[in-house]
């Protein structure tokens, strides 16, 4: 929200600075984005008399103008076509900077004539787009002045930050009021005069609509004889200064009370308007329109639109139609103040994406007594403007029954906001804010204004109080906790997904962050497109669908690094997958990709090609990270049709799977357009347990002084028996002794049968109280031995 000081000064008696004013403004909530002041940019400029203008000898275009600064005489060749002997303009000196244009003058030669700086165009001054001729000024301007202070362009710009719930500060009048509750001058009262009407309008609303909340409240009024102009130059000025083109003097005063206090306003032609009546209704599949920003929109069923016999040519509540918008052949006019539903103007233009200073306040929710006086209000301004002759009110509906009374107990200024505002104080904020407030002592009433309508309880009135006493005036307390050590800051899951990240970092990957939707072709790949996850209104339509998985992200950014050149990828993202539209149907995900080699080639040949067993020790290592019983987890193969069949696994606690790994089908990666190897894990972050106990879930490091030994031992098993299996029944044989067991060897062939394969271990042995006996390895060995073949089946080997 934009606004000139001087325009804030139009509705706040003040004395206050510009400083104190942008200081209070964010202490109201209102925070401070920008101050803009124009006379900075355009302080080199001054008012310069052309002494001398004369034809340029090697050039039909320019002229060669002796230019009066009010210090010196300076040549100057001008293009203009009205640059002319005697005239006063606004020069620019050399070193200057041209805000329109954005060149840094310096002295030159134009066509062999020197040329020191330069007239300027109200363009090229970066004031409007006008640039038939350079700036002409009054015979009485004062030469050598700043033209920025002759010009009255000393205004300086604030543009604040307005909170969804602060609709009322979407107009100037809403600002003043909160800076006059604060202490920062008088809120003036608003002069809106009941303007009589002298005939009855021949244009009607016809409003055909199922609820009559679509269209509460609305009231027009026929203008004819009106003179559509240019509007005063003051209120293209401030229109200008807050970024709105003046266009004629109908159309500006809708801008401008959609300004000044909040209230959009439509105007038409009234002689393009056919029928008699303008219709309020629901628009029909199909129906369309061309708006006044020059693009046509197609309606669906239900959206709220006005228009007359020959069709629609209104989307309310957010932009009106070329057809019937007004022009400067304009001679009557049919203005439009209307309370339209916030929730339908704001499907409306969600669906269509269409932004508009009108829909913004429309669907935020106006003050629904804004028809009755915002009549009253532009027809003053049209009379002043354009003049003609107004008829009586067309009136739709009626304000709906705003007034609410909230009961606020003065302690609870106190228990809430930990400062005691004496009552006084509280009622004179509360009536300064238009709130009508009764009572006294504990209990006071307050009737909220009609544009507050984010008031609803007992706790909004304490905030408006501590809001306008100032939040500086809150003390300073620690806050108490009922333990000497405080609780983290970190719950539980946000420190294991902060410990995730740091160990696939530690391993060499990148972390990505992507959008959580894809193509439905993508989406389809790895199980997802359905019709419940896809977007309304996509961002774009490559982007229509939630994922259903983070891989597709991760391998098109891959892909696209390989068409720049690096094609080896390790990257890693932590984020939401969906399998559904309900929330049991997201899910927090790890997921990483490796692509091509494990790193650049070398003379040594030390780097291979990324394999399943890549992902496998990147999910094993971080759920050990994360505390997980990985020693306790069961592999199995059958891991989701986005993997190889061969080459992937699932990594088990009983039923629930916490995650997959394994290489990338082949057609996967062809669709991706991804050059293999590729191989990728999913770790289910919500399913994978955490430690029961509170304290570490590591146990205490324990080392041994006694000496280590291994032990070798050759099993015959049948071909289908996993080796984890075997290593998991060796492990198990005796936990007191055995630290450790590690596969070294497979075998099959001559010696074995053609279902048979040999599984080589070596089994590391830690005694703990006292040096091994040879009974006591020999013991050992044969519980491992017992072990192996009570769970695999298998023996020996001779």
């Amino acid at each position: 929200m934009k606004f000139t000081l001087s325009w804030l000064k139009e509705h706040l008696e003040t004395e206050a600075s510009l400083e104190e004013i942008c200081d209070a403004l964010p202490m109201l909530g209102l925070e401070v984005e920008e101050l803009i002041n124009p006379a900075e940019k355009l302080k080199p400029f001054t008012i310069a008399h052309v002494v001398e203008a004369v034809q340029h000898p090697n050039a039909d275009r320019l002229r060669v103008c002796k230019v009066d600064t009010g210090k010196e005489i300076i040549q100057v060749v001008c293009g203009a076509p009205n640059a002319r002997t005697g005239m006063k303009g606004v020069f620019a000196p050399s070193g200057s900077h041209i805000p329109g244009t954005g060149v840094d003058l310096k002295p030159g030669v134009i066509r062999g004539e020197e040329s020191n700086g330069m007239l300027c165009s109200e363009r090229e001054m970066g004031l409007s787009e006008d640039h038939d001729g350079i700036i002409d000024l009054p015979e009485d301007a004062p030469v050598g002045a700043s033209f920025a202070d002759y010009a009255g362009l000393d205004d300086p710009v604030i543009d604040i930050a307005i909170t969804p719930d602060r609709a009322d500060c979407l107009g100037v009048r809403g600002i003043a009021r909160d800076l006059a509750a604060a202490g920062l001058g008088k809120l003036k009262p608003l002069d809106i005069p009941e303007v009589k009407g002298t005939f009855e309008s021949p244009i009607k609303w016809d409003v055909d609509v199922p609820e009559p909340s679509l269209v509460p409240y609305v009231v027009g009024r026929y203008f004819k004889g009106v003179k559509n102009g240019p509007s005063p130059k003051w209120m293209q000025d401030r229109l200008t200064a807050v970024g709105l083109r003046p266009i004629s003097g109908l159309v500006d005063i809708t801008n401008y009370m959609m300004m000044d206090v909040g209230r959009p306003l439509h105007a038409y032609d009234a002689d393009k308007v056919s029928g008699g009546a303008i219709r309020i209704r629901l628009a029909k599949e199909g129906e369309s329109y061309e708006a006044l920003n020059e693009k046509t929109y197609t309606f669906e069923d239900g959206m709220l639109v006005l228009g007359d016999e020959h069709g629609i040519d209104d989307m309310a509540g957010i932009m009106g139609g070329e057809r019937t918008g007004c022009t400067d052949e304009t001679v009557n006019m049919y203005l439009e103040v209307a309370i339209f539903d916030p929730i339908s103007v704001a499907m409306t233009g969600r669906k269509l994406n269409v932004l508009s200073d009108a829909r913004y306040r429309f669907e935020r929710g106006l003050d629904p007594t804004g028809p009755t006086w915002g009549v009253h209000l532009a027809s003053k301004l049209v009379q002043e403007i354009c003049g003609g002759e107004m008829s009586e009110l067309v009136v739709h509906g009626q304000e709906e029954d705003w007034k609410r009374t909230i009961t606020l107990r003065h302690s609870r200024i106190r228990s809430l906001g930990g400062i005691d505002v004496p009552e006084e104080k509280a009622m004179r904020i509360l009536t300064d804010l238009g709130f009508e407030v009764s009572g006294s002592g504990e209990a006071l009433s307050a009737v909220v204004p009609p544009w507050r309508r984010d008031v609803e309880g007992e706790a909004c009135l304490v905030e408006e109080v501590l809001r306008i006493n100032g939040y500086d005036e809150i003390p300073v307390v620690s806050m108490e906790t009922g333990h000497v050590v405080p609780e983290p800051a970190l719950s539980k899951e946000q420190i294991r997904e902060g410990r995730a990240k740091r160990v696939l970092s530690a391993r060499g990957m990148l972390e990505a962050v992507t959008f959580s939707f894809l193509s439905r072709g993508e989406a389809e790949l790895f199980g997802g497109g359905a019709a419940e996850l896809t977007l309304v209104n996509p961002i774009s339509s490559e982007l229509d669908v939630m994922r259903p998985s983070i891989l597709p992200n991760l391998l098109a950014s891959a892909a696209r690094n390989a068409n720049m050149g690096a094609s080896d990828a390790a990257m890693f993202e932590v984020g939401p997958q969906y399998a559904d539209a309900t929330p049991k149907g997201q899910s927090k995900v790890i997921a990483g990709i490796r692509v091509g080699r494990t790193g650049p080639k070398d003379w040594a040949g030390s780097t291979r090609a990324v394999d399943v067993f890549d992902a496998k020790a990147d999910v094993v290592s971080l759920l050990e990270a994360l505390d997980a019983p990985a020693g306790n987890l069961q592999v199995s193969t059958d891991a989701p049709a986005w993997y190889h069949p061969g080459r992937s696994g699932a990594l088990r606690l009983g039923p629930n799977v916490l995650a997959w790994f394994g290489e990338l089908h082949p057609k996967v990666l062809k669709e991706m357009d991804v050059r293999g190897p590729a191989v990728a894990f999913e770790i289910f972050l919500e399913k994978v347990p955490t430690p029961k106990s509170k304290g570490s879930a590591k146990s205490f490091l324990k080392l041994s002084p006694f000496q280590p030994l291994t032990r070798d031992f050759a099993f015959v098993v049948e071909k289908d028996i996993p080796a984890e299996k075997l290593v998991r029944a060796a492990a198990g044989a005796d936990k007191a002794l055995i630290s450790g067991v590690r596969l070294f060897d497979e075998y099959q062939g001559k010696g074995l049968g053609e279902s048979e394969k040999s599984l080589a271990i070596q089994v590391t042995l830690q005694p703990v109280d006292a040096t091994l006996t040879d009974e006591q390895i020999e013991t050992v060995g044969q519980k491992i031995v017992a072990q192996v073949e009570k769970a695999t089946g298998g023996r020996i080997r001779g």
